[in-house]
């Protein structure tokens, strides 16, 4: 029967816990484990970056629970603790500890790990990635001071809001980025070179169209960044931000069907009747897009651990959530709703003037609005995916058009 025998999930992070509370909350009366690799309870990414890195947030507040929390609601949690097989036809995981779990239902929110650049001097002292709270904390203490050299390699949302971080700190910032412009393929270069304007204006160095060839040192340290076309950049600390790779090692091990992380439904089931897979390691079917997308944001993880959470429980679930992504960069807050990698759109536009800071920018293809930005503008969210979820044509002069309400269009 649904909710009864054993619950496991496989990954300590946001999309682990919630799916974890989510079965309590729909009357799961079964075990649930949850199994996380790092040595501490499970926790929200997006400050990582933002807020604790600048030290405007509590270290601790980005728990999604209280410590207390799992022991209340009956919930196993085992930290430190990594699983290394999976076997699909004994329903049974083995785990680093030498145990092994029995499931009934298994949640692979495995996550992802930061993209390796295969370059001379990555393993240098002062080089740097961000993903887990301890690298966090690493990385604010040694920006903290502000007299730092810093180039971070990536301007992606994570290389752009360390970069932000670091400049509010004081310390001399460059960012080298391979592609022609910032933030690239989720934005592409109409939304992009406006970051590029808003970082210069806070004094960033800019290096595009140029990668990353070698991290050199005189000793153990990095001293200086080479380029691909030869530039020499003085660096005594470098953020390597080039993006993630899904964790699927296991589900690829056991037989499940992999591509670009771990491919299930649109309920986020594998091609195991028994498990599933949510947030960053799962390449999921979207039905507005007809086509299987793997989404690495905050709110996939936070949306996408329920969804699964029910649908291990028998429930009817479609998960359709229209991809949402939040930034904070210096004074600048933005929210970008859709899909708008370069050629998904044919032109893109804006409601209120870019130069004031206070603005939306709409990526069109065939009139229809695929993706929105809304920079300093508030509680427009729900309209601008209601436009995105339409498929309508919309005419351009009136969605450019201020005097015009966001829901009448």
């Amino acid at each position: 029967m649904a909710g009864k025998g054993t619950y496991v999930i496989v990954g300590g992070g946001l999309a682990g816990a919630k799916a974890a509370e989510t079965l309590r909350a729909e009357g799961c009366e079964g075990e649930i484990v949850v199994v996380g690799r790092e040595h501490e309870r499970p926790y929200e990414r997006p400050p990582l970056s933002k807020g604790v890195l600048l030290g405007k947030a509590a270290d601790d507040s980005v728990y999604v629970h209280d410590a207390s929390w799992y022991a209340a609601h009956d919930v196993r949690l085992m930290e430190g603790v990594e699983a290394r097989a999976l076997d699909l036809v004994g329903h049974r995981v083995r785990l680093s500890d030498g145990a092994a779990l029995q499931y009934t239902k298994l949640l692979l929110a495995t996550g992802a790990t930061p993209r390796v650049l295969r370059v001379p001097g990555v393993g240098l002292g002062g080089v740097h990635t961000l993903r887990t709270r301890g690298d966090s904390l690493a990385l604010r203490e040694r920006l903290a001071p502000g007299d730092r050299t810093v180039v971070i390699v990536g301007a992606g949302w994570i290389g752009l809001e360390v970069a932000a971080a670091a400049r509010t700190y004081g310390n001399d910032v460059t960012v080298l980025e391979a592609e022609s412009g910032p933030l690239h393929t989720p934005l592409g270069p109409e939304a992009g070179e406006l970051f590029a304007a808003l970082h210069r204006a806070h004094g960033v160095k800019m290096i595009f169209d140029d990668g990353l060839f070698a991290l050199r040192g005189a000793g153990a340290s990095v001293d200086h960044v080479t380029t691909s076309r030869g530039r020499e950049i003085p660096a005594d600390l470098v953020l390597v931000a080039v993006g993630v790779t899904p964790e699927d090692s296991l589900a690829k091990a056991a037989g499940l069907k992999c591509e670009d992380g771990v491919l299930v439904d649109a309920s986020l089931r594998t091609d195991d009747p028994d498990v599933f897979a949510a947030g960053d390691v799962a390449n999921a079917y979207h039905p507005l897009y007809r086509r299987h997308l793997r989404v690495e944001h905050w709110a996939n993880a936070l949306n996408g651990g329920p969804a699964a959470a029910r649908a291990m429980l028998g429930q009817d679930v479609v998960y359709d959530r229209v991809p949402y992504f939040f930034s904070d960069q210096y004074d600048m807050g933005m929210e970008f709703s859709g899909l708008a990698a370069p050629g998904t759109y044919d032109t893109v536009v804006f409601r209120g003037a870019p130069d004031s800071g206070e603005y939306i920018a709409f990526w069109l293809s065939a009139s229809r609005v695929v993706a929105a930005m809304n920079v300093n503008t508030w509680d427009v969210t729900e309209d601008l995916q209601a436009l995105i979820r339409s498929h309508r044509p919309v005419d351009p002069a009136r969605l450019t058009d201020p005097s015009v309400p966001l829901p009448d269009l």
